[in-house]
């Protein structure tokens, strides 16, 4: 069996945004944090798992059925889950379980599609043993947002990071990279080029 590896994919500008200013429940990716994600919306592996119809192959939706299928449980902030909560279709888009970072106790929530939220309250590296407890044989996505993404980076927990890089920026609002270690080593493993995005994977070197 291939050992599970733990990855994280963020939409990034290029003046380094995950997110624009202002980000919160009902405005989820800030201020103008959705034109980063413009080049998923009409890929037909991202609006199948939105319960959308239609949509175009392409390279990058080759690079988003990829991370779909890979993934065998997910891990959470609980800002992301916050924001999402209310916008996700059911069944959700994880079709896998999600561990949610959060500092306070909640029942299970159990969706459609084999999706079960559970929430973890001991920390980072409690929820990423729960979540490959379930992965099987594929991998953990570190879902982000950026503040957890960031902590797995700098724990040594990372295996791989995905950057989507659009070309566009921002000018404010939270960035990825802001507190990580600067001794941090990636090598690059992959770039995949689209005209709307370039996809860019690399390996975390430890």
């Amino acid at each position: 069996m291939t050992p599970t590896r733990v990855f994280a994919s963020l939409g990034m500008s290029l003046d380094g945004y995950v997110a624009g200013p202002h980000a919160r429940p009902g405005n989820p990716l800030g201020d103008g944090g959705a034109r980063i994600h413009q080049w998923v919306y009409g890929v037909e592996a991202w609006r199948r798992r939105q319960g959308m119809a239609g949509g175009e192959t392409s390279r990058s939706g080759l690079v988003v059925a990829e991370n779909f299928d890979r993934a065998g449980a997910y891990v959470m902030g609980r800002r992301m889950f916050d924001e999402g909560e209310v916008a996700w279709p059911d069944p959700p888009p994880f079709r896998a379980p999600v561990f949610v970072l959060t500092t306070t106790a909640r029942d299970p929530w159990v969706r459609q599609g084999g999706t079960v939220f559970t929430y973890v309250t001991d920390g980072i590296e409690a929820a990423l043993d729960l979540a490959r407890g379930v992965a099987g044989d594929k991998d953990v996505q570190i879902s982000g947002g950026a503040h957890t993404v960031r902590q797995y980076l700098n724990a040594g927990l990372l295996d791989e990071l995905e950057i989507h890089l659009a070309p566009l920026l921002l000018g404010d609002g939270i960035r990825l990279f802001d507190g990580v270690d600067p001794d941090l080593r990636l090598e690059v493993d992959r770039v995949v080029d689209a005209p709307d995005v370039t996809h860019l994977r690399y390996r975390v070197v430890r």
